[in-house]
């Protein structure tokens, strides 16, 4: 009855319309899936129901069901979700996993390899690998077979699935006899251990991640009794073209500057960052192009040949070529 109850409530949940697997409901299925579940697989403990020394055919049939209890345990821990106690439903999700795989190749249920009982980089996580950077690297050869094993397990799990949809009836209505009953638990068996291992290499590379992922937290957080020296904040400061902006526009303005670049320079120059050299000195309200005008002017006055020369030769082109001259490709 337990068994029955666990994995109906495992189906519920695989099979649920419910949204997201974090819903309460949802949540409340795989409590009551795992305490049913942990309930029969302490009764059969209590019982002694399996044996590493024993053959496939001193099963009785009616217990070959109970072998998938540690499967159902880790596919229901692996429906808890709480993000701070991930970590902890993974370890144990996959020690059930494992021990439901160990169990099997005990009985030869299946041929496949049976995965180590602890996470790849766990026993060995202080120790540097012998062959450096270049070993941690899976080869082609391995990714190529690790890949081919995928294909396989997948169309034995089709397969199977098939196999067990045209036995289900049989079984479920009592019209199947011995034999077919326990052909038809053993194809069960095999679809988990299929299950099983796809879980564990899922785990693994998950537990991966989580841990490196704690681990960059605790490197960047500061040493315990050291706090960051605070720096006080910098009063934000705008800049605008001359003073009669800044005083039109006022800070509130979005898209102009209320300070002028003389301000500025004078501000830095009374607080020491910037030296009082090299400062432009400008009248105030008026602009570049005016200043630019006073400038050239001023040399014309003063009869500097060069400049004369260069404003002459300007006028004489400007007469000759007209305003779009030469472009004619571009028009």
């Amino acid at each position: 009855e337990f068994l029955a109850a666990g994995r109906r409530l495992w189906e519920e949940v695989e099979t649920g319309a419910e949204p997201s697997s974090g819903a309460l409901a949802v949540q409340d299925k795989v409590r009551q899936g795992l305490d049913a579940l942990q309930q029969a697989a302490a009764m059969v403990a209590q019982l002694d129901l399996f044996s590493e020394n024993e053959e496939l055919e001193e099963i009785a049939s009616a217990d070959l069901k109970y072998l998938l209890l540690p499967a159902l345990l880790g596919a229901l821990t692996l429906k808890q979700v709480d993000h701070s106690r991930r970590l902890e439903h993974l370890e144990s999700a996959r020690a059930h996993f494992w021990r439901f795989l160990k169990l099997c190749r005990s009985y030869g249920l299946g041929s496949f390899h049976l995965p180590p009982a602890s996470p790849p980089g766990e026993e060995d996580a202080g120790s540097p690998s012998p062959g450096g950077p270049a070993a941690t690297q899976p080869s082609l050869v391995a990714m190529a077979s690790s890949r081919q094993a995928k294909i396989e397990r997948y169309k034995q799990k089709k397969e199977l699935e098939n196999r067990l949809a045209s036995m289900r009836s049989f079984v479920e209505n009592g019209q199947a006899d011995e034999d077919q009953i326990r052909e038809f638990y053993i194809l069960q068996i095999q679809k988990w251990i299929n299950t099983g291992l796809e879980e564990i290499e899922s785990i693994d590379q998950e537990m991966v991640i989580l841990r490196s992922r704690g681990a960059a937290k605790q490197s960047s957080a500061p040493p315990h009794g050291t706090s960051r020296q605070v720096r006080a904040p910098l009063k934000p400061f705008i800049l605008t073209r001359d003073a009669a902006q800044a005083k039109v526009f006022g800070a509130g303005y979005p898209g102009l500057p209320t300070m002028t670049v003389d301000d500025w320079y004078e501000q830095r120059r009374r607080q020491g960052v910037v030296s009082g050299q090299g400062v432009p000195q400008r009248t105030p309200g008026i602009s570049d192009e005016e200043l630019q005008k006073q400038q050239q002017e001023k040399k014309e006055e003063e009869d500097d040949e060069e400049a004369l020369q260069k404003a002459r030769n300007w006028d004489d082109w400007k007469d000759m070529h007209p305003r779009g001259y030469g472009n004619r490709q571009n028009m």
